[in-house]
């Protein structure tokens, strides 16, 4: 639930593909009060789908877990939301905001901004069907040539009982080009009474601190930004304490990390899986190092954990030399 302090609520986004159970604990671990499952279909769960439940699959260690869902039919949704309050979820999140046409095409994500009623009816039926908060995450709008739709849609979502919002300040068609816009945040935040947090480009402690000062927002949800750096917060916690600027993590740092996360990712998820699964990740710590670009042509070639961690290995190792 979102507690009355800012500094309380720091949020790991759900990210399709990054915010998994190996990537929560590791950003648990950092300071994250709140961490989200990847966005997870819920007609998948309606029709059995093992692959949407095991998303949603977690442990103490990354605690409090928010499961979010994707869907546009209120009782599918709801159906999906019991399934996971009886897994231990502590929040359902609603996708309002997944720009992706694959997404929208259905219906689902930011193509609920376009239908208020319908927002509103389906965070009703998961309200009434869990006792767990109920939020919605959303976009500024569909699309920018006919502007604005988050303040419309989150008063409805607040009508429906969501706990809280979070906004995301691109319009749908933007995908991830341009800047978010602080504006947006700060109207949903005057238009509704319940908490609202804020979400988009904030890479460093400056980037939220400017965003809380601008929009007056509850809290703020981290996405790309903790990519290969889920330091980013504790780097905020200590800035948030006494303005404390902590450095960026030590070469040996990250080289520990990047092992860590893929002995989690395997752990969880088999060897074959978990090795592909980690070439992005291990392709994002090592952005800004030298040689990082041919390194990152190793990791995908590499077809066993132990090519991995010896690739690991011995790149950090010639840094030194």
């Amino acid at each position: 639930m979102i507690e009355n302090s800012f500094e309380k609520n720091i949020f790991l986004a759900p990210l399709a593909g990054v915010s998994d159970r190996a990537f929560r604990i590791l950003c648990k671990e950092q300071g994250a009060d709140m961490t989200f499952t990847e966005m997870i279909s819920a007609k998948g769960v309606h029709y059995g789908s093992d692959k949407s439940v095991a998303l949603a699959v977690f442990g103490e260690d990354e605690k409090p877990t928010t499961v979010q869902i994707f869907g546009h039919e209120p009782e599918i949704l709801a159906e999906a939301a019991k399934v996971f309050e009886q897994m231990g979820a502590e929040g359902i999140d609603i996708n309002m905001g997944c720009p992706m046409p694959k997404i929208t095409s259905s219906g689902d994500g930011s193509s609920l901004l376009k239908s208020p009623a319908l927002a509103e009816a389906c965070v009703a039926a998961v309200v009434k069907a869990v006792n767990l908060p109920v939020s919605v995450k959303m976009r500024r709008g569909y699309e920018s040539k006919n502007g604005e739709q988050a303040v419309e849609l989150a008063r409805a979502v607040e009508a429906g009982g969501a706990a809280f919002v979070t906004v995301h300040g691109r319009y749908r068609d933007q995908l991830y080009s341009g800047k978010s816009d602080l504006g947006i945040i700060k109207k949903v935040k005057e238009a509704v009474k319940i908490p609202v947090i804020g979400n988009g480009d904030i890479a460093s402690p400056k980037d939220l601190v400017f965003m809380r000062n601008e929009t007056g927002c509850d809290g703020v949800m981290i996405g790309r930004g903790s990519y290969g750096d889920p330091w980013i917060f504790k780097r905020i916690k200590a800035y948030l304490k006494d303005g404390t600027i902590l450095p960026k993590p030590s070469a040996e740092e990250v080289k520990e990390m990047m092992l860590r996360h893929l002995d989690l990712e395997i752990s969880f998820k088999g060897e074959y899986t978990g090795i592909r699964e980690m070439r992005n990740h291990l392709s994002w710590y090592l952005k800004g190092y030298y040689k990082s670009a041919a390194m990152r042509h190793h990791i995908c070639a590499a077809d066993t954990a132990e090519n991995l961690r010896n690739l690991i290995s011995r790149f950090f190792e010639e840094l030194n030399e």
